[in-house]
């Protein structure tokens, strides 16, 4: 009888062997309040050394915000209804999704130390990136609605589909996450490439610019964007804050696959390769 025969038959398993999909979900849920206290103390740590601290978490998209609404409010000339909350809540909510994916992208190669020295489900590694970008997410909102009033928008009781919103766009955001996080292990280079991708995205993604005004010319363009996930994400955000904005109802249906794809879809091509993660290097 050969080794394997023997470890078969008493039922050991080889290190660092990857276990089944449904085993490997279980013990990452087994180690959620990991995950959780890990995001925590990254996003204290974050702003520790800095002079104004936790206040960076809302000033950097702030100024983002003031920084291109001046530029494409100067630039367009059919600028969409309520420019400077048009360009707040999509900057503050885009802020999330960059997040999310930079995070995640460095979460397996930015810990090598505690992937070589410990067995625990990778995954919690980009989840706890998430977790941290959500919980980065949650004073910006505060501030982002502030702005909202600020700049003459009228509170409804429609804001609260920001909570649902916010549920199937964290969905999305961590299914990419997972993406990202595997191809940097197999390419070191994704890394430089990223920014590059969320910055194209960013400018494609009707983050500055009403799609329906810029391309009126181009209907079939126009109708692309009804599957774009980012920009259903901003618009549905629009019309549930914003005076005077519709959006098809579809949106909430084509997003909720977008997410759901993203994420059943990450996840198995993340633990696909949970082996290859306890060599990185």
């Amino acid at each position: 009888m050969t080794a394997a025969e023997y470890a078969a038959q008493y039922g050991l398993n080889r290190v660092g062997a990857r276990p089944s999909l449904v085993s490997y979900l279980k013990q990452a849920w087994a180690r959620r309040d990991f995950a959780f206290e890990l995001a925590r103390s990254r996003l204290h740590a974050s702003n520790q050394r800095n002079r104004l601290g936790m206040l960076w978490v809302v000033i950097k998209p702030t100024m983002n915000a003031l920084m291109y609404g001046a530029i494409f409010g100067l630039l367009q000339a059919s600028k969409p209804h309520d420019f400077p909350v048009y360009v707040v809540i999509g900057v503050f909510l885009f802020e999330f999704f960059t997040g999310s994916v930079n995070s995640g992208a460095k979460s397996i190669t930015g810990n090598a130390a505690l992937v070589q020295s410990l067995s625990f489900p990778r995954i919690t590694l980009p989840i706890a990136s998430v977790i941290q970008q959500f919980l980065t997410l949650v004073p910006m909102l505060g501030v982002m609605f502030i702005y909202c009033m600020i700049l003459g928008t009228t509170p409804k009781l429609s804001w609260l589909m920001i909570i649902p919103l916010l549920i199937i766009f964290t969905m999305f955001n961590t299914g990419m996450a997972l993406v990202c996080a595997r191809l940097t292990v197999h390419v070191r280079d994704f890394t430089q490439i990223l920014p590059l991708i969320t910055r194209i995205l960013f400018y494609t993604s009707g983050v500055l610019f009403g799609v329906d005004r810029i391309l009126n010319a181009f209907p079939v363009l126009v109708r692309m964007f009804d599957f774009h996930p980012l920009y259903q994400a901003l618009q549905i955000a629009r019309g549930s804050i914003m005076n005077g904005v519709e959006y098809p109802s579809f949106y909430w249906i084509v997003l909720s696959v977008w997410a759901v794809v993203a994420l059943v879809g990450g996840t198995i091509y993340f633990w696909a390769a949970e082996e290859r993660y306890g060599r990185v290097d």
